[in-house]
C-alpha cells in the first residue's frame, strides 16, 4: 500500500479511496531565518521529512496516509527583525487548519495529523488552539504531537532538550540529510556554537532571537551537525508521529 502526495491524485482516485481509514498529514513549517547557513524553508524541510518518515510507518500498520502539501506560513515573530521571515497571525493559522479538518471532515477522512518542528510560542499556541476548535465543532480528530512537551521532545537529542537547537545541531543534521545542495556549508562549518537556550529565554519573557542571545538567527552548533544524525532525527520524529496516531486511534 502506498504513501500518496494529495496533490498528485486526481479527484476520481481520492474518490476510490478507503477514506474512512485514511489518516491525512500536514506538514506545517515557516518561511524564517535559521542562521547564516539555512534556507529560509528549513522548517518546512524537516516537517515534511517527518511527514514522510511516519507516513511510511502508518502504512507498515495498515493504514491509507496521505500527505497533504505543506503550510508553509505561521506566525513566525521571534525572526521577524530578519529579512525573508514572513510572519501571519496566529489567528490566520488556527482558522486556515480548522477550515482544513472541516474540508477533510466533509470527504470522510477519519484523522488529520500536524507535523510540524517549528516551535514559535504562538505557532505553538495556534496549532493547539486548531485541536481544540475542531473537536469542539466535531470535526475529523486532529493530532498533534507537540515537541515542546513530554515525552516527544526527550527523544530528539541533547541539544534538542537544551533548547538551543534553532538552526543548530538538530535542525542542521536534517537539512544536511534531506537537502544537503540547500546547506550553505562553506558557512556552516566556521560557525561558533552558540549554547544560549531559546527555551529557557522564552521562559525569561524575550520575544526575539536578537534579545534571546541569537544575533544571527542560529542557537547551538550547527558546526557538528551530520547526514547520519539527521537520518537517525528524522526517524524519531516519524516514530513521534506514527505513535500520537497510534494513540489516537
Amino acid at each position: 500500500m502506498p504513501v500518496h502526495e494529495l496533490a498528485q491524485l486526481t479527484w476520481e482516485e481520492v474518490r476510490e479511496l478507503d477514506r474512512k481509514n485514511a489518516v491525512a498529514i500536514l506538514p506545517v513549517g515557516a518561511i524564517e531565518a535559521h542562521g547564516p547557513h539555512l534556507p529560509l524553508d528549513t522548517d518546512v524541510v524537516i516537517a515534511t521529512a517527518m511527514a514522510r518518515a511516519g507516513a511510511r510507518k502508518l502504512m507498515d500498520h495498515g493504514h491509507v496516509v496521505l500527505i497533504l502539501p505543506a503550510l508553509a506560513y505561521t506566525a513566525a515573530s521571534f525572526g521577524s527583525a530578519f529579512h525573508g521571515t514572513l510572519s501571519i497571525s496566529a489567528i490566520t493559522v488556527t482558522a486556515l487548519i480548522v477550515d482544513v479538518a472541516r474540508s477533510l471532515s466533509d470527504q470522510g477522512f477519519r484523522l488529520l495529523v500536524l507535523a510540524n518542528v517549528h516551535l514559535d510560542p504562538e505557532h505553538l499556541t495556534a496549532l493547539n488552539e486548531a485541536v481544540k476548535l475542531a473537536r469542539a465543532d466535531r470535526l475529523l480528530p486532529i493530532v498533534f504531537p507537540d515537541l515542546t512537551r513530554k515525552p516527544w521532545g526527550t527523544r530528539l537529542g541533547d541539544e534538542f532538550r537544551s533548547g538551543a537547537c534553532h538552526a543548530g545541531r538538530f535542525e542542521t543534521s536534517i537539512v544536511l540529510h534531506e537537502r544537503a545542495d540547500a546547506v550553505r556549508d562553506e558557512v556552516r562549518q566556521f560557525l561558533a556554537p552558540n549554547p544560549q537556550s531559546l527555551s529557557k529565554a522564552i521562559k525569561a519573557g524575550k520575544r526575539t532571537f536578537e534579545a534571546a542571545g541569537g544575533p544571527r538567527a542560529y542557537f547551538g552548533d550547527p558546526a557538528a551537525a551530520t547526514a547520519d544524525e539527521g537520518a537517525r532525527l528524522v526517524d524519531a520524529l516519524g516514530a513521534i508521529l506514527e505513535e500520537a496516531v497510534s494513540a489516537e486511534i
